[in-house]
Order: structure tokens, then C-alpha cells, then sequence
């Protein structure tokens, strides 16, 4: 069975269930096994001189166990499969995630930065209500790229083993892969390999967001503003998701007390984002994510 068959499934199956808190309450979630698996490598390589290579080791080993466990599972058949391809894309985690911020910004101011600092690493507690749903949006357009699109390319591309791998490197990255004193050198391979991993889900990302919005006449302003982002990959669904829902996002924001100046995008759409305005980002996710399905199906019927 192809891998574009064994994925219609699963993203169904992720789309009507999520992560039911009846089953991860009881089992580790295998987002957590890699995060352990991280961590491990992190207390165990990244200390003393060559962090650099050692971060390199690292990235090797992640990609190993990744191939490997695969590879092993994927001889369980394609129930095993599906199943675990449907509990790595998170369309409906994220979209729940991202509309309780807007039910909390509905509420109070409190309840919306509370909300928000769940998916999001910035400084939360002075946020105005506008930096609140331009956040959510934000986080919102990203992780379509990051837990929904780039998953299921990598499970089309590879399957079992290309999507152990690309959760694997991701998970990495946003552990390890931060330029501070502590990771800089450690975290390098892991933040470039997964850069590289995102190129093609990130620019499909942003497709599927302008057709199903009807702002692909705008491609080349959602590629100028892209290539304006402090990320090679995250500024294209959120440029995308900017032009359909006329709002400017990124920006200059805090993190740890201190504000940095990142360049928005679409400057020139409206900065008082609102809860409806995170509302309508969740209709365009729902339908993006609704045109990627479609094409999956192509894909399995001509495979």
C-alpha cells in the first residue's frame, strides 16, 4: 500500500480524535520519548571543548534511532502505520490549542496571555490583546508547516522512517536549537538539518494557505515578506496567513525582558488583531488543511 494511501487515514483519524487525554494521561506520548531522548543526548555531549561535532553526533544518532525504529515498525503492518502517522500530525491539537487562546481573549486580557503562553516562548505577561491573537496567529500559521504539513511530507516522501526522523530533528531543534551560550555550538547541526527538513513543507504551506484564501495573485509579496523573517522557513505560512487575514504579524517582541526588533510582515496590514481574528486563522487552517488532504488523495489514487 502507498504511503499517500496509509496517510488519508491518519490525518482523518488525527482530524476527528486529536490527542485524547484519556490515552495520554495513561501512556507517554511519543513526543515526550523524544524529548527524553533529546535531553539525554544534551546531559550527556554538551559539555567541554568540540560542542560543535558532539552536536553533530547527536543529529547522527537522532537520524539513526529514527531510521531504524522505523524501519522495524513499519514491519507491523499498516494499521501500526497509520496509527502512529495519525498520532504524529497534529492538526487538531493545534487547532484546539490555538482557539483557546481566542475563547481566552474573549474573556479577560489574563485569561488570553494564560492561553497564549501555552504555544508560544515569548514573554506573555504584559501582552496587549492585539500581541496576544497576533501571536496565536502566528504560532498557529508555523506549526501548520511544522506539526501538520511537514509530517505528512516526510511520511509521503519516506514513510514511517522520513516522519521518525523529521519529529526527531524538529523536537531537537526546538530544545537544542536556540543561539544562546548554551547551544549555539550543541545545537547547530540540529537547528540547520531541520531547517533544511522544513524547506519544501514551509513553501507548501503557505500555497495551501493562499489557494484556499485566494491570495495566490500575492505570492510575490508573500515571498518578499517571507525572505523578511528572522526563520528561513516559518516566515512563509505566516506571510501567507498575514495576506489572508489582512493582519501584520511578527514584529518586535520580548523575550526573557528583553525586546528585540524583528521586521513584521505585511507591514501594512492592520496590528489590532483580535479574537476574531485568531477565530477566522483557525477557518483557513481547517481549510488548508482540508486542500492538503485533497491532494493526498490524488496522490493515492494515481499510486
Amino acid at each position: 500500500m502507498s504511503t499517500a494511501a496509509l496517510l488519508i487515514p491518519a490525518m482523518i483519524l488525527d482530524a476527528a480524535f486529536g490527542e485524547p487525554k484519556w490515552l495520554w494521561s495513561r501512556l507517554p506520548h511519543p513526543a515526550v520519548l523524544m524529548g527524553k531522548l533529546v535531553q539525554a543526548l544534551d546531559d550527556r555531549l554538551n559539555e567541554g571543548e568540540g560542542r560543535q561535532v558532539k552536536g553533530v553526533i547527536a543529529v547522527a544518532v537522532l537520524v539513526f534511532v529514527g531510521l531504524l525504529l522505523g524501519w522495524i515498525l513499519s514491519w507491523f503492518g499498516s494499521l501500526v502505520s497509520v496509527l502512529i502517522a495519525a498520532i504524529l500530525i497534529a492538526q487538531r491539537s493545534l487547532i484546539d490549542h490555538v482557539r483557546a487562546v481566542a475563547t481566552g481573549l474573549q474573556n479577560d486580557l489574563d485569561a488570553g496571555r494564560s492561553a497564549v503562553a501555552m504555544i508560544v516562548s515569548r514573554d506573555t505577561a504584559t501582552m496587549t490583546g492585539p500581541q496576544i491573537a497576533r501571536s496565536a496567529i502566528e504560532s498557529g500559521a508555523e506549526n501548520f508547516s511544522d506539526g501538520v504539513i511537514a509530517p505528512a511530507f516526510w511520511f509521503l516522501v519516506a514513510g514511517l522512517p522520513g516522519l521518525l526522523i523529521y519529529k526527531l530533528i524538529n523536537t531537537a531543534d526546538s530544545m537544542i536549537g536556540y543561539r544562546t551560550e548554551a547551544y549555539e555550538d550543541f545545537g547547530w547541526a540540529a537547528a540547520r538539518l531541520d531547517d533544511v527538513l522544513n524547506i519544501l513543507p514551509a513553501r507548501l504551506s503557505a500555497l495551501l494557505i493562499a489557494l484556499v484564501t485566494g491570495r495566490a495573485g500575492d505570492w510575490g509579496e508573500i515571498s518578499a515578506d517571507a525572505r523578511k523573517h528572522r526563520s528561513p522557513n516559518a516566515g512563509w505560512p505566516e506571510a501567507a496567513m498575514a495576506r489572508a487575514l489582512g493582519v501584520a504579524l511578527a514584529g518586535p517582541r520580548s523575550y526573557d525582558g528583553e525586546m528585540r526588533p524583528f521586521a513584521w510582515v505585511n507591514e501594512s496590514g492592520s496590528k489590532s488583531a483580535s479574537a476574531h481574528s485568531i477565530t477566522r486563522c483557525c477557518e483557513v487552517l481547517w481549510k488548508s488543511w482540508g486542500l492538503a488532504l485533497v491532494l493526498v488523495v490524488a496522490l493515492g489514487l494515481l499510486f
